[in-house]
């Protein structure tokens, strides 16, 4: 006999949504349509939004949030699927291994951030010496306005890989073996194993990738502001970061309607995204 638990065990969680979640998500569309200090507030219904929007910036942060956010999912997704089947195969010491893929997430943002930004320094950057010695000369990573963003998300891809792969590892693992024992013996290479088997049944796994890469890429504002504070100029300036100079001048009514455009951003990029590779891994 099924067991119906009363609605009021619901109330405990449902105080913890409304306190954590509704309540400061109902105060962030309130303040931003308000003038408000620490100690006083004057409604002014959407001039934040409209003063928002007349950014000079904002194009360039639309544009720069949009190319790292699917650049650091898209270098997620591949090498984290590639490390996985590496680190599944028969190869010894897969333990350490999968340890040492997955030690850069266990670290500070801020740090890699400010190491990275070290280590791509033009002249005195690890990178640039390394390269020097292979008589290659090495660009200026982080002031060339061309290539700072990308050198950014690189650095992402590298923090975050990690997590990426032990996500497509739990999903190759839990394939049957069956299915590789079956190809094999039709005569089928590692290859072919690879795309009938692996990369079509390890499709839950990879939505689940795509999905927290994305979103974190929409919403990364730790690492571009360690490594480039934005610079040079407003090439590596994303939503998130233009919404934190706001805060730092003073202007919070306007910097929390910046906030809400970022969350109804990030929803109207990451949902329809999520509906369908939800519906795809329906459909297998």
């Amino acid at each position: 006999m099924k067991k119906i638990y009363p609605l009021y065990f619901l109330i405990p969680a449902a105080l913890i949504y409304c306190t954590f979640f509704l309540l400061p998500t109902s105060m962030a569309f309130f303040y931003g349509m308000t003038w408000w200090t620490l100690d006083d507030w004057e409604f002014i219904w959407f001039d934040n939004y409209i003063q928002f929007f007349k950014e000079p910036s904002l194009r360039i942060g639309f544009q720069n949030t949009l190319i790292y956010a699917f650049s650091t999912m898209g270098g997620k997704v591949i090498l984290g699927l590639l490390l996985a089947v590496f680190l599944c195969s028969k190869i010894r010491n897969k333990s350490l291994l999968r340890s040492v893929v997955f030690f850069p997430a266990l670290l500070s943002t801020i740090a890699v951030g400010f190491t990275f930004s070290a280590m791509m320094h033009p002249t005195n950057g690890l990178i640039n010496k390394a390269l020097g010695i292979l008589g290659i000369e090495g660009p200026n990573w982080l002031g060339n306005p061309k290539i700072a963003l990308l050198s950014v998300a690189l650095t992402d891809i590298w923090k975050g890989v990690g997590i990426a792969t032990v996500i497509f590892i739990a999903g190759i693992m839990a394939i049957p073996k069956h299915y590789y024992e079956a190809l094999k013996i039709d005569g089928g290479n590692a290859l072919q194993s690879f795309f009938h088997i692996t990369l079509p049944l390890s499709r839950p796994a990879m939505n689940t990738v795509i999905i927290l890469a994305l979103i974190g890429g929409l919403r990364t504002f730790d690492l571009v502001w360690a490594m480039t504070g934005g610079g040079p100029g407003f090439s590596t300036d994303l939503l998130a970061s233009i919404v934190y100079k706001q805060y730092a001048s003073g202007f919070f009514g306007l910097a929390t309607a910046g906030n809400v455009m970022l969350f109804v951003f990030v929803a109207l990029v990451a949902f329809p995204i999520f509906r369908f590779l939800n519906r795809k891994e329906v459909d297998l």
